[in-house]
């Protein structure tokens, strides 16, 4: 078995389609099994899977279990030399699978690889990003990193893609598509289910980094993503995640000193987007949805990190998502 996808979804039943019909048109010579691991959906997903494509492996938990254990179900029961994570909203584009089997193949050290991401539109989307650190978050609730002078010394977290872009080693892939090679996946792991969405992305490539294996960006290959398939139905409790995940990312692997500093810092960025976004909401600027939108998500993390910031261990971020 050359290589076993496996796609995590809940409430993504169109873009999982999507997915699963890229997967079968771009499959080319490779030999390969996809594993959909269904978390309690409630719009036909399964009832799709099942009924569309028969030689889906369809695993269904009967409940949302998160992203990273989601994944470990299925990589759990994978077979190939090859894992593949595919977020359910990522259309694959032609040789996308067989240019990364082959960038591997021909590179054992490579532990972890993903292909050039592009929007829906063929623009170039975010999928790299630096290794966090307090510095970086500290400019970027200030908005130094978006300020001219200043963005040498505090440069953006996120990579930008440009189409000279080359193969390199980088240090954060995003978690919409991976391939991880079976040996290297046996050494490090699956992912961490303390994290229920977000961070446990930044938390793998770190974690194969220190294991020595390379994780690269292989932009000869290239896959759509959409984004947001399952945030988009409650934008504001994922965005409240997110923040949660980095909070514990600090302190798994920092410590609680630096999770208290990170903590200061979203308290920061939090309090100066609420009173940013108020403001065009106020003066009628832009797109009034998004506006609010963007209001609402940082008052409701202001709210959560006021209230909730002195939880410290992930036993007890869990008991907060309850």
């Amino acid at each position: 078995m050359d290589v076993s996808i496996v796609i995590v979804s809940w409430n993504a039943r169109d873009y999982l389609v999507k997915c699963l019909r890229s997967i079968e048109e771009t499959r080319g010579n490779l030999t390969l099994e996809v594993i959909v691991v269904d978390n309690a959906s409630s719009d036909g997903s399964p009832e799709a899977v099942a009924g569309q494509f028969p030689w889906v492996q369809l695993i269904q938990t009967g409940a949302n279990l998160g992203f990273a254990r989601g994944n470990n179900v299925g990589i759990v029961c994978s077979m190939g030399r090859y894992v593949c994570l595919i977020n359910s909203d990522v259309v694959l584009l032609k040789g996308c699978l067989q240019g990364l089997v082959e960038f591997m193949d021909a590179h054992p050290a490579v532990g972890l690889a993903g292909p050039r991401i592009l929007n829906a539109d063929r623009t170039f989307q975010i999928s790299i990003r630096r290794s966090p650190s307090l510095w970086a978050n500290w400019g970027q609730a200030f908005f130094l990193d978006r300020t001219p002078l200043l963005s040498v010394l505090f440069p953006r977290v996120e990579i930008q893609p440009t189409r000279e872009d080359v193969v390199r080693e980088v240090p954060v892939l995003y978690g919409m598509f991976w391939m991880a090679s079976r040996r290297a996946l046996e050494q490090v792991g699956g992912l961490d289910e303390d994290y229920f969405m977000y961070g446990e992305d930044v938390d793998w490539c770190r974690r194969f980094h220190a294991a020595k294996w390379k994780v690269m960006y292989y932009p000869p290959s290239e896959a759509i993503h959409f984004g947001g398939a399952s945030s988009a139905a409650a934008p504001v409790k994922y965005f409240i995640e997110n923040r949660k995940s980095r909070l514990m990312y600090f302190q798994k692997n920092h410590g609680r000193w630096a999770r208290a500093m990170d903590a200061g810092a979203l308290l920061v960025e939090s309090a100066l987007r609420t009173a940013a976004w108020s403001m065009a909401c106020w003066l009628g600027r832009g797109d009034a949805r998004r506006n609010a939108l963007m209001r609402d998500r940082n008052v409701a993390c202001l709210k959560w990190l006021v209230a909730k910031s002195s939880a410290g261990d992930a036993k007890k971020y869990r008991e907060l998502r309850k």
